[in-house]
Order: C-alpha cells, then structure tokens, then sequence
C-alpha cells in the first residue's frame, strides 16, 4: 500500500440520504446500516465527484495509506450497469484529465468488444451530464388532453404484504409454490398495467438496488429460496443502470439456494413502455 487522496466518510455527519451515491459512477459507496460507506478502496478514484452532492457535508477528501485504484475492476462492475453508466465514468476521468485512467478505460472496452461511447452521439445521454442518468432530471408532457369521461376502476392485484423486500419474512407462508414478483421502487409508478400485465397470480416483493443494501438483498432471497419451494422469479426493474444490479444478485441467490428457478427480466423504460 502507499499514500494516496481517498474520500473519508464522517459517519456522524452522514444521515444516509443517498444523494452521493448517483454521483459516485464507481460504484464505491454503498448505503449500508442506513450509512453511505465506502465499500473498497480498489474502486475510490479519490477525484471527490461525489463530494459536492452530500447535504451534509459528511464526505472529504484525505490523503492515507490505501489500496492502489484499479481501474479494470472498476469498469468490470461498470460495464455491468448499462451505457450510460460507462459515459458518466468516462467523462468523469476525462474531466478531470486522468488520461492514464482513461487510456485503461478504453482499452478494457476494447476488449471486451464494447463501443466507445464517447463517440457515438447516438447513445444516451449528454458528454457533460454528471453522476448517474437514474437521478437525471426529466419531465413528461402528457400524451392526451384531460376529459371529462369517467375512469374506469380496475382491481388491485396484490395478494400479499409486506412487500418490501427488507421487510418480508423469509418463512411467510404465501412464498410456498409461488410466483415471485421482484419490483424496482419505480416501476409500479412508471408502468400503468403494472398490476394486470405483471403482478396478477405473483407474490410482490419491491426494493431498491441503488439505496438499499444489496448485501441483505441477497441473503434475503437466498432464505426465501432455500425454505419454500418457489416455481420462479421475475425481476422488473426500470432501464436505469442503478436498477441492473439486482440481476446478478437473484441469480447468484439462485445459485446459492442449490435449486432450479425459472428467471426472467422485464424492463420498464422512463416513459413507461415495456422494453424487454
């Protein structure tokens, strides 16, 4: 190890909003405990991107020893977040003049066959956008004018509760021969057949990859798994790319479970529309 600038977490200023972490394209701070943590020292490029957005002021910038940064770590957990995530990485060492970083950056694409999108101005987003297009700010005009025709009332399809997937007991009896319905936060929101197209026979489970801790998430339904027998899991989450990382994490619970289910994604875009 040997010295080098690093972010330094105050753990008594931080009240765990979150704000940081859209800001951090990293992938270096998490919110675990109700805290921003900086989860390993390999993914701290230490350029302080994320310094600007605590309202607390509870993130600085210290020099100690740590872990040298590597950069093809990092872009091996970017790369799995989508596009956008790649560009908020790039422009980030760009803007700071990192061309050691960048050249890394860009060969590791390289490698991996994955276009450059720095250059390609048809792909998503902005060159000087910070952070992560998750948190972009956007708004929609609405598709038709407002009348005066009666609405007509649909049933609710959910079947049980809680939903929230760091609340549920993994012993809750509605899990056995069931459905699982796993929702990003957003998607019953963004998506109006939410409950007619996706939920209708599943059990729901909601949560939020990019705030909660993941790390729970995985025991959690590695539990659920492995005390029920479960006939399969649906994941459907927004096209951010903060909403990916819950792909890896069911299917390594999966895993971890020693049985077989079924796994599909549904992905919800911004306006609404299926995707996939």
């Amino acid at each position: 190890m040997s010295k080098r600038k690093i972010i330094k977490i105050d753990e008594a200023k931080c009240n765990g909003c979150g704000l940081c972490i859209p800001n951090c394209p990293e992938g270096a701070i998490q919110i675990i405990d109700k805290k921003a943590r900086l989860i390993s020292d390999l993914f701290c490029d230490g350029l302080g991107a994320c310094l600007g957005h605590c309202p607390q002021g509870a993130i600085v910038i210290e020099e100690r020893e740590a872990g040298k940064y590597d950069e093809r770590k990092v872009m091996e957990n970017i790369i799995k977040q989508g596009v956008n995530v790649i560009k908020a990485h790039l422009v980030h060492l760009k803007e700071h003049n990192e061309q050691g970083y960048l050249k890394e950056a860009l060969v590791y694409l390289n490698e991996k066959k994955i276009k450059n999108p720095l250059e390609d101005n048809s792909q998503v987003g902005h060159l000087h956008q910070k952070g992560c297009p998750g948190s972009k700010i956007m708004e929609f005009s609405q598709k038709a004018p407002k009348t005066d025709k009666p609405v007509f009332k649909t049933e609710s399809e959910l079947g049980n509760w809680p939903v929230q997937l760091m609340l549920v007991p993994p012993f809750a009896p509605y899990f056995n021969n069931a459905d699982i319905l796993i929702a990003a936060d957003c998607v019953p929101f963004a998506y109006a057949s939410f409950h007619q197209d996706l939920l209708k026979d599943k059990v729901l489970l909601v949560g939020c990859p990019k705030l909660d801790d993941t790390g729970v998430y995985l025991e959690k339904i590695s539990q659920i798994l492995k005390n029920n027998k479960v006939n399969s899991i649906t994941y459907c989450h927004m096209e951010v790319p903060c909403c990916f990382g819950l792909v890896d994490i069911i299917q390594e619970a999966i895993v971890q479970s020693g049985k077989e289910v079924k796994f599909q994604e549904v992905i919800i875009g911004i306006k609404g529309d299926r995707l996939k």
